[in-house]
């Protein structure tokens, strides 16, 4: 239609009926009704094309969960850019609620009886009420309900604007690929702290190779989703997108790419430390090239050329920290850091038995087409009620659906039958040893109570642990980038007791948690403690963010033999009998 508004992508869709789910669920609206909202944001978040593209071909009802409703509001937002149910909502409900909900243990129900009984529609008005001691007085509430909400808002003042890595790195992907096919440069690739693959960055560094820089310049100042320019040159600009996200694009000739890359990759630490190094060697060091004392200049092509000059080996982007890379470079005692083709098992994914939405078989193929060896159906364990979890009468169906499987598929993939059990409040397990002596893996992970005193949350961990049951513990610090920080754990005595019971803690390749995170996967393995990379897989898609987690090991110093993933079946199956 000539008369359409520019589409909105998948995610600002999904961010509009989350929107609505919030506020319906704040007004004390049917469950269902929200779920149906939720369900409908995950359908399109997880889609392979715009959803725009589906509308417009007619065929938005073959999705799942979008029946006539759904298709109808979002036909009337990619015609209107508008929704007028939403407005209404609006209305009804202050929107700035839905911001209190942001808030650690704040939920709908104290959310609508702070709005109802106080008038507080905003965080910054709950805080006021909180510190004058008037929340207190409400039903349910009393003063060390008072002091965690205050601790929580403090929380979320503090927590970062950056971008988590996983939005950062596939938006990026999206520029390099659009710059890519629209310019004749002879490199486009990403730099920074997201070529680092830290767990956020602040922006998007991107570097161009080639001949015509103001062609890749104008290219990229001139992307559709580009809401400001921030800065223009020849050889750097800087723009901001719809998305709130900003990137800055330096472009170099191709004899100049070797220090170029090395220079926008950072991290400044690491620079500042290499360019130090470089003057003992007799160079100056700078994004253009090497120059000798006596003026001669080195170009680098490449960036292995870069530290060839220098009279060290090549450091990985990962590493590049200030660390002790470059020390351990001149010693050549680096490591030789994990690949993501190093991985031959995934030992935490779900299945329709729990909060998955892929059957058995479905993740077994998926896991097959990846590669995988070895792939643990791990499905929550019922205590964990908003997963849906699985209780232990219904262990044995499930083990007869694997093994039915598992002959359907036969030696392309061996499947195991595990668990990831909730350690509960008290630190004890959600099923009882008997029961978790029956399966082939045990998972165990906290979910709940996370902000327990120091003491009382690490020990419930290391009952876990000590378990003999127990093979690994799942994103063991229980952080969520951006919204929860992590336990107050004593990681001292985790990964002492980790070492001494064999029990493998878990990298979360989910870029929404990458936990363990670098420096404590660093220290976990010089304790001695086996590491297992996982990707907590959820549906078939979910085995894609696999390379994140890697990158977190590869951060955390990994090799290859300190992860159990990467061993061969056999060896993988004898380590856990020996638990």
């Amino acid at each position: 239609m000539e008369d359409e508004n520019p589409p909105l992508t998948n995610q600002e869709l999904a961010d509009i009926f989350n929107l609505i789910a919030d506020l319906l669920e704040i007004k004390g609206e049917n469950i269902f009704k929200v779920l149906a909202y939720r369900r409908a944001a995950d359908s399109l978040l997880n889609l392979s094309q715009p959803a725009y593209d589906i509308w417009k071909e007619g065929k938005l009802r073959e999705l799942p969960n979008i029946g006539k409703a759904i298709e109808d509001k979002i036909g009337e937002l990619f015609t209107t850019g508008n929704l007028a149910f939403l407005e209404r909502l609006k209305q009804e409900v202050p929107v700035s609620l839905v911001e209190l909900l942001q808030i650690p243990g704040v939920g709908k129900k104290k959310v609508f009886l702070f709005w109802k009984a106080l008038g507080i529609t905003t965080v910054e008005e709950l805080e006021k009420a909180a510190r004058e001691g008037k929340l207190r007085e409400l039903p349910g509430l009393g003063a060390k309900s008072e002091e965690r909400i205050i601790a929580g808002i403090e929380m979320l003042a503090r927590r970062s604007t950056r971008i988590p890595l996983g939005d950062a790195w596939n938006f990026a992907q999206e520029i390099v690929e659009y710059l890519q096919k629209t310019t004749s440069s002879e490199k486009i690739e990403v730099a920074g702290s997201l070529r680092r693959k830290c767990d956020t960055v602040g922006d998007i560094d991107l570097l161009a190779t080639g001949e015509n820089s103001s062609e890749v310049m104008r290219a990229f100042r001139e992307h559709p989703l580009v809401s400001q320019v921030l800065a223009s040159g020849e050889t750097k600009s800087s723009v901001e997108y719809k998305n709130g996200m900003h990137a800055q694009l330096w472009a170099h000739k191709p004899q100049h790419h070797g220090t170029a890359l090395q220079y926008t990759t950072g991290s400044k630490a690491h620079n500042v430390h290499l360019r130090e190094f470089a003057r003992t060697k007799g160079f100056s060091l700078s994004e253009y090239g090497l120059t000798q004392d006596d003026g001669t200049e080195i170009l680098c092509a490449t960036e292995e050329e870069v530290y060839q000059h220098l009279g060290i080996p090549w450091i990985p982007p990962e590493l590049r920290e200030d660390r002790g890379e470059i020390q351990a470079a001149i010693e050549n005692t680096l490591p030789r850091l994990i690949e993501t083709s190093d991985i031959v098992a995934d030992l935490h994914t779900h299945s329709t038995w729990s909060d998955g939405k892929a059957t058995i078989k479905e993740m077994a193929l998926a896991a097959i087409s990846r590669g995988l060896k070895v792939l643990a159906i791990t499905d929550h364990s019922n205590s964990l009620g908003i997963a849906g979890g699985i209780s232990p009468e219904k262990i044995n169906e499930q083990r007869m659906e694997i093994k039915k499987v598992q002959e359907e598929l036969g030696d392309s993939i061996l499947l195991l039958q595990g668990i990831e059990v909730e350690i509960l409040a008290d630190g004890r397990l959600d099923f009882p040893d008997e029961v978790l002596a029956k399966l082939d893996i045990v998972i165990a992970s906290l979910h709940t109570s996370l902000r327990q005193p120091r003491e009382k949350i690490t020990e419930r961990l290391l009952n876990a642990i000590t378990n003999p049951h127990v093979d690994i513990v799942a994103h063991p610090t229980g952080r969520k980038i951006p919204d929860r920080d992590p336990a107050d754990l004593d990681l001292e005595r985790i990964f002492t007791a980790a070492a001494k019971y064999n029990t493998a803690l878990e990298i979360n390749a989910h870029p929404s948690r990458l936990d363990l995170n670098d420096i404590n996967t660093r220290n976990a393995i010089q304790h001695g403690v086996f590491i297992s990379i996982n990707t907590d897989a959820h549906q078939s898609e979910g085995f894609n963010v696999l390379h994140f987690g890697v990158a977190t090991a590869r951060r955390g110093w990994v090799e290859a033999k300190n992860v159990i993933n990467t061993w061969p079946a056999t060896k993988l199956l004898n380590w856990l009998q020996e638990k």
